[in-house]
């Protein structure tokens, strides 16, 4: 049963005792007023009659005397005649002799002062009353004629059978009719169509009205929750496509809102409810949440599953009663990573140029200073001109990746065939090659890319070079160009020392080193698979490593066509 029909229906039982009341008391108050009314006419009809018996009766005792009252035989009345001073001379039910002085009698008071007198006196039980009726005769004595007559509570304890039928009667009356007119008028009001007040309500017309209201107060709450409802899905639609966390708790830390982000930095699944707590328990968390719900805005970092997150907590007030938290958690991993590996570059950067310079400043130092024999002075020479070549390849490579990071130079891009441009760098990296008796193949056929000819070349010659220096004495080198419906794709495969497994999330960092010592034998700036990746990054290419130790390393790039 809806909570409507549970109204509807105490409506209808209250209807119904109003009535089943109402009736009663109307059915109770009309039951004393008649009986009243008929006890008083009946009291004046006595009253009445006994007027005219005294009268009958003076007339018979002013022709008679006295003695006329000695042949009246009737149980029903009693005569009496009482002198001036209230002496009883004769009386038609007790000897006179018996009878005190009725001077003081209400009845004979009014006799001697106005001609007549009438009173009414009960008896202790109250179930019985005797009517007075006294005239002053011709002679000045006083004629009394009194009769008794039932008193109510008589009445009603003799017909107590009958008045019980009749009230049982009409309670069960009342009780039918009382349930019927309430059910009528519910009825009506049940039937309203509150959907649509203005129409089809035809029940009274004092609710015209009340269902004018209804029907405008409808409309508003209909355009509030179209209003509710669109700004929900606008803020649902906001808060699901936000890349940062969001929580929304209350005063007492149980979870209001939690949007997608939230569950993915958090690692949770699922509806997220209950204590914001049993999402996450570390120490920043706690902390943040405690804060924001002292009314502090609150800003901490955390780390969680290896990663950085920030961490904004907001109070939420309602007039100046804290009743909730905003809580925003910003995934930073990418930031504290680049500012680290900003260091690492600096600090990298500092090391690599400062190692050449210093071998430079030091065969200078000893050059100046003379006391060195030719020979000397030559080998000297030789290691300044490689220490320069050296540092000039490092600066070289790293404008080379500050250009590809800021694109300050404008690069022209043209149609360049991968295939052909390999050809070109096995040709020149052949002298190298040949040291170390390593045989460079090329495989595949024509793929063409759009792109920038200097940044592919420089992609290329590091993936050979790369795979030429850290190649065993004898190896190969496979340059495999092939294309598909959308990509154009180039692999370029060794089978020198690989690398390790550890390492290879690592090799494309600026400046990192697989075998620092064995790198600088090699005369690599720890640059070139770093300017690989942003060149590919340049041209939105994938790149893929496979590397097994000493069995060799493979490297693809998919270009876009």
């Amino acid at each position: 049963m809806s909570d409507i029909d549970c109204r509807v229906m105490k409506m209808n039982k209250k209807i119904f005792r109003s009535s089943l009341l109402v009736a009663l008391l109307v059915l109770t108050a009309s039951f004393v007023m008649i009986i009243g009314i008929l006890f008083n006419y009946f009291q004046l009809q006595i009253e009445k009659e006994l007027k005219n018996e005294a009268m009958y009766i003076s007339i018979a005792i002013e022709n008679e005397g006295a003695e006329y009252l000695k042949s009246i035989v009737n149980n029903e009345e009693r005569v009496t005649l009482i002198s001036a001073d209230g002496t009883v001379i004769a009386d038609t039910s007790v000897e006179a002799e018996e009878l005190e002085n009725h001077l003081d009698r209400e009845e004979i008071k009014k006799a001697l002062a106005d001609g007549y007198g009438t009173s009414v006196r009960y008896s202790e039980t109250l179930t019985e009353k005797v009517v007075y009726y006294a005239q002053l005769l011709d002679d000045g004595s006083i004629l009394r004629v009194s009769t008794k007559q039932y008193t109510v509570v008589t009445v009603l304890l003799g017909l107590s059978q009958s008045i019980s039928a009749v009230i049982l009667f009409t309670f069960i009356l009342s009780f039918i009719l009382s349930s019927r007119v309430s059910k009528s008028i519910v009825k009506p009001i049940n039937e309203l169509d509150l959907d649509d007040p203005e129409n089809n309500n035809n029940a009274y017309e004092e609710l015209s009205p009340l269902l004018s209201k209804i029907s405008s107060q409808h409309k508003t709450i209909e355009k509030q929750l179209h209003e509710a409802k669109k700004q929900q899905e606008e803020f649902s639609l906001i808060t699901e496509n936000m890349s940062d966390g969001l929580l929304v708790i209350d005063k007492n830390m149980q979870i209001l809102m939690c949007n997608t982000s939230a569950k993915k930095l958090l690692n949770a699944s699922g509806n997220i409810n209950g204590n914001v707590f049993s999402v996450n328990r570390s120490k920043a968390f706690r902390q943040s949440v405690e804060k924001s719900l002292g009314g502090e805005r609150f800003e901490n970092e955390m780390i969680y599953n290896d990663k950085h997150y920030k961490i904004i907590a907001n109070p939420v007030y309602e007039e100046s009663e804290i009743i909730g938290a905003f809580i925003v958690i910003i995934d930073i991993t990418d930031t504290i990573q680049r500012e680290q590996m900003r260091r690492e570059f600096t600090s990298n950067v500092s090391h690599e140029l400062k190692t050449p310079l210093t071998s430079i400043s030091g065969f200078a130092e000893m050059m100046m200073n003379g006391g060195i024999d030719e020979a000397t002075v030559k080998d000297f020479s030789k290691s300044i001109y490689e220490e320069a070549q050296r540092l000039i390849s490092l600066v070289i490579d790293i404008i080379r990746i500050s250009e590809l990071d800021e694109k300050s130079n404008i690069f022209v891009k043209e149609k360049v065939d991968l295939y052909e441009l390999s050809e070109e760098i096995i040709e020149r990296l052949k002298p190298q090659a040949d040291k170390k008796s390593v045989k460079m193949n090329i495989f595949g056929g024509k793929a063409q890319v759009y792109g920038v000819r200097k940044i592919l070349d420089e992609i290329i010659y590091n993936l050979c070079d790369n795979a030429v220096k850290y190649n065993n004495n004898g190896g190969t080198v496979d340059i495999i160009v092939r294309t598909t419906d959308d990509e154009a794709i180039i692999t370029v495969r060794d089978n020198g020392i690989g690398i390790p497994e550890s390492a290879q999330n690592r090799v494309f960092e600026r400046f990192y080193r697989v075998d620092k010592s064995r790198s600088k034998e090699k005369g690599g700036t720890g640059l070139g698979l770093s300017i690989v990746k942003h060149g590919a990054v340049f041209h939105n290419a994938q790149i893929t490593l496979d590397s097994q130790i000493n069995e060799g390393t493979s490297i693809t790039l998919k270009f876009p066509t």
